[in-house]
């Protein structure tokens, strides 16, 4: 199974400078549907900020995505 980190990005300034450290939430796992090979992913987060997965499928042919 295919896996990601999930990340936010943390913006600081260090002495004058911008920098950009990224603080881990949680991962992103790649499933794919038994019945029609469809693939889907799955958001586990590493703790609660009002839900703690969330799923992202692609979107329908023909349906407009902005």
């Amino acid at each position: 199974m295919t896996h990601y980190t999930l990340t936010v990005p943390v913006k600081y300034d260090d002495n004058g400078t911008e920098k950009t450290t990224y603080r881990r939430v949680g991962a992103v796992f790649e499933n794919t549907k038994r019945d029609t090979g469809e693939t889907f992913l799955t958001l586990k987060l590493d703790f609660p900020v009002g839900v703690t997965e969330l799923v992202a499928f692609q979107p329908n042919k023909g349906e407009v995505t902005e």
